[in-house]
C-alpha cells in the first residue's frame, strides 16, 4: 500500500515540476512583423473625353418623283411572209393586143377612201400578184373621187373597181356595173354602238360615226346647228349619203342649218380635220381613228382628244365590181385570183394595205338591191344624184 502511494506521489511531483519550469521559461520571440506595403497613390483620374458636338441633323433626302409609268413594250410584230402569188390552174389565155395582154391590161380603179400613196402602192402590189396568179396583165389607177371612178367604169376606161357601197349602187343604176365580191371585216364598234357585242366577228356590214372634239359642246345631232361639218365625198355611203339621211330625219337640213360644209375627200382627212379643229364635227366609218395608220401618225392622241356622239344603222360593205360587158372568163379569173390572195397570209397582207379587208366573198348582181330599195324609200334615188 505504501509503495503504491509513493509511486502516485512521485508522479504528482513530476507533473508539478514540469508545469513550474514551463511557466518560468522565457516566451518565444515572435517572428518580426513585416511592415505593411506602402499605400500606392491612386492613378490620376483621366479627364473625361470631351463631349463631341452632336452631328448636325441631315436634311431628309428629297422625295424623288415616281418614275413615269412606261407603256408596256409592244408585242413583237409577227413577220408577214411574202405573198406566194402562185399561178392557178385553168386560167384563160389571151392573145397579144387582147384585153388582159401586156399591150392591153385590165384596168382596176381604186378610190381614195384613205391615204392615196398607200392605196397606190398596195394597188400596184395587188396587180403584180394577180398577174402572176392568173397570167393576165393588170394596171391600176386611183380615181380622184368616187364620181370619177364611176365615170371611168361607165366610160370603158376601167374594167374592175373597188367602190364604196353607195358608189357601187350608183354605178349599177347608171352603167350596169355589177358587184362581184363583197368584203368581210372584223366588226369595228365603239361604246355607244348597240351592236358592240359583235366586235371582231366577220361581218359584211359596217356603220358610220359622228365625231367631234372633246369640249366642243356637241353632244347630240341637234347641237350641230350653226356648226361647221366635214363629210367625206358626196357619194361616200358612211361619209355622206347615210349621214345626210340621218340629219334630215332628225330635223336638220345640212344645206341650211349647218354653218359650213366641207368635203374632205377621205375618212382619214375628216378625222384629222376634226382633230385639228378645222371642222366642229364630221362623219367617218367606225372607227377610222383607231384603225387608220395615217390618222394615228398624224394625230397619235386623237382617241383622247375626240369623241363619238352618234352611230348610224348598218351599211353593207364595199367590195369589187365589174364593168358591164367584161368577159366572164376574165372576171372569174380575177375573182379567183383575189380569193387565192386572201387565202394566203402574205397575199392577204398586200390586199389589206389598200382596204383592210379580212375576207372576201362572192356575191351576185342583186347583193345591194335591198339597201338600194331602203334608200329610195327614204327619198334618196341614186340615179338622180349624178346626171
Amino acid at each position: 500500500m505504501n509503495a503504491r502511494r509513493i509511486s502516485y506521489l512521485l508522479v504528482a511531483v513530476l507533473v508539478v515540476a514540469t508545469t513550474l519550469i514551463s511557466a518560468c521559461a522565457p516566451a518565444a520571440t515572435p517572428a518580426p512583423t513585416q511592415p505593411p506595403a506602402p499605400t500606392q497613390a491612386p492613378a490620376p483620374t483621366q479627364p473625361p473625353a470631351p463631349t463631341k458636338a452632336p452631328e448636325p441633323t441631315k436634311a431628309p433626302e428629297p422625295t424623288k418623283a415616281p418614275e413615269p409609268t412606261k407603256p408596256p413594250a409592244p408585242a413583237p410584230t409577227a413577220t408577214v411572209p411574202p405573198a406566194k402569188c402562185e399561178k392557178l390552174p385553168n386560167m384563160p389565155t389571151v392573145k397579144a393586143g387582147e384585153l388582159g395582154s401586156p399591150e392591153k391590161p385590165i384596168i382596176i380603179i381604186f378610190v381614195p377612201s384613205g391615204d392615196v400613196p398607200t392605196i397606190t402602192k398596195a394597188g400596184n402590189e395587188t396587180a403584180d400578184c394577180l398577174s402572176k396568179i392568173t397570167g393576165l396583165s393588170y394596171k391600176i389607177e386611183v380615181g380622184t373621187s368616187y364620181a370619177a371612178a364611176i365615170e371611168a367604169m361607165g366610160g370603158g376606161k376601167a374594167h374592175l373597181s373597188f367602190l364604196a357601197t353607195f358608189a357601187a349602187i350608183l354605178a349599177k343604176e347608171k352603167y350596169g356595173v355589177e358587184p362581184a365580191l363583197v368584203s368581210q371585216r372584223k366588226y369595228a364598234t365603239n361604246d355607244i354602238d348597240p351592236d358592240k357585242a359583235l366586235k371582231d366577228q366577220l361581218e359584211p356590214f359596217y356603220k358610220g360615226q359622228f365625231i367631234t372634239k372633246k369640249g366642243s359642246g356637241i353632244k347630240t345631232l341637234a347641237d350641230l346647228k350653226g356648226k361647221t361639218f366635214c363629210f367625206v365625198d358626196p357619194t361616200s355611203t358612211s361619209g355622206s349619203v347615210i349621214p345626210q339621211i340621218v340629219l334630215k330625219a332628225n330635223g336638220i337640213n345640212p344645206e341650211k342649218d349647218l354653218k359650213a360644209i366641207q368635203y374632205a375627200g377621205s375618212h382619214d382627212n375628216v378625222a384629222i380635220a376634226v382633230y385639228k379643229g378645222d371642222c366642229d364635227a364630221g362623219v367617218t366609218y367606225i372607227d377610222v381613228r383607231a384603225t387608220s395608220a395615217t390618222v394615228q401618225k398624224a394625230a397619235p392622241d386623237i382617241l383622247d382628244k375626240t369623241e363619238i356622239f352618234f352611230v348610224t344603222d348598218r351599211i353593207p360593205n364595199d367590195g369589187m365590181q365589174s364593168a358591164k360587158g367584161l368577159d366572164a372568163k376574165l372576171k372569174t379569173a380575177t375573182v379567183d385570183g383575189l380569193l387565192s390572195m386572201m387565202a394566203d397570209a402574205g397575199g392577204k397582207a398586200v390586199v389589206r394595205r389598200a382596204y383592210s379587208y379580212d375576207a372576201l366573198q362572192k356575191v351576185d348582181a342583186t347583193f345591194y338591191d335591198p339597201f338600194s330599195a331602203l334608200m329610195k324609200k327614204a327619198g334618196v334615188d341614186p340615179a338622180t344624184l349624178f346626171k
